[in-house]
C-alpha cells in the first residue's frame, strides 16, 4: 500500500489524515483516536522528522480515556507500530508525513 500524506492508523483501519506538521495536532484532529479509544491501549504520535511534546490538554485527555501513548518522530512511530501490531497489541497510530 503507498500512500502520500498523513495517516491516522486506527483499529477501523487506515485513514488519511489532515495533520501536516506538529502545530496542526490538537483534540480536533485527534478526536477519531478518542472515539475508538476502547479497542486502543498504546497511542504513537509521529510528528514528522522531530519530537514535539503534547499539550496539558492532550495528555489529560489520553489519560481520561485510559489510552497510554508516546510522541516520537515519524519513522520510529511507523516501526515501532508496525512491531506492536505485529505482536497483536491494541495499538494505534497518527503520522505526520515526511518528505
Amino acid at each position: 500500500m503507498s500512500h502520500r500524506g498523513s495517516l491516522l492508523c486506527l483499529p477501523s483501519g487506515i485513514w488519511a489524515w489532515s495533520a501536516m506538521r506538529p502545530q496542526d495536532i490538537d483534540e480536533a484532529a485527534l478526536d477519531p483516536v478518542f472515539r475508538e479509544a476502547a479497542d486502543i491501549g498504546f497511542f504513537l504520535l509521529g510528528t514528522g522528522q522531530t519530537g514535539v511534546a503534547l499539550s496539558a490538554g492532550l495528555r489529560a485527555r489520553f489519560q481520561a480515556a485510559g489510552i497510554a501513548y508516546e510522541v516520537m518522530r515519524t519513522g520510529q512511530a511507523a516501526h515501532t507500530y508496525n512491531l506492536l501490531l505485529g505482536e497483536g497489541r491494541r495499538v494505534a497510530a497518527a503520522l505526520i508525513a515526511v518528505d
